[in-house]
């Protein structure tokens, strides 16, 4: 996180280490999915009693920031299914607006990993929960995955959606006025995907 967070840490390196920690948080989101038991055999011929995720999965990653975790989804999920959601703030009204959405048609009966590295508000990530929720998901099932978030964000989040967990690296100070996250990292997407100015 220190090196992501440093200012002067090339974009190569930015990368390598924000992929590192997303596929750590991917890892630990999975923990929290339901498992039931299930006996194989060994190669010794002798039976083992270990377990089996229950259900089924998708990530649906918050554009375009969010896109960057799904790669760290699908390194420890093969195959996996990914939805886009597209929301931006609206300037006239300072409220999240959704612009596009496609998921899994059967979206409803999957747990949903939601992707999105930065959390400050949480406008634009209730909005998307709204989205799944429409979309038949249960809010139970919804874990979001995030690199940083705001005391304030989270808070509101889960206010909002109770059931809602939500796995995070670090939860930093605060925001400032203009609601960017401090310490944080600077723009995470502009950073990841060098479109910075």
């Amino acid at each position: 996180m220190t090196i992501i967070r440093d200012q002067n840490t090339p974009r190569g390196d930015f990368v390598f280490y924000s992929d590192r920690v997303i596929r750590l948080l991917v890892e630990e989101g999975l923990n929290y999915l339901p498992v039931v038991s299930k006996e194989v055999i060994t190669p010794m011929g002798v039976p083992f009693q270990g377990v089996t995720f229950e259900g089924r999965i998708c990530g649906v990653s918050i554009m375009r920031a969010g896109e960057s975790m799904e790669q760290g989804l699908r390194d420890v999920c093969t195959s996996v299914r990914i939805g886009k959601v597209l929301i931006q703030r609206d300037e006239r009204t300072a409220q999240p607006k959704l612009y596009y959405s496609k998921l899994p048609k059967d979206i409803a009966d999957r747990w949903v990993l939601l992707l999105d590295p930065m959390l400050a508000t949480g406008g634009s990530a209730i909005k998307c929960i709204e989205v799944l929720l429409e979309a038949g998901v249960k809010e139970e099932r919804i874990l979001f995955i995030n690199l940083i978030c705001s005391p304030e964000g989270a808070l509101t989040m889960l206010e909002r959606f109770p059931k809602l967990q939500i796995i995070t690296a670090e939860i930093d100070e605060g925001m400032d006025e203009h609601k960017f996250i401090l310490p944080g990292l600077g723009d995470f997407g502009d950073r990841y995907f060098g479109t910075e100015d």
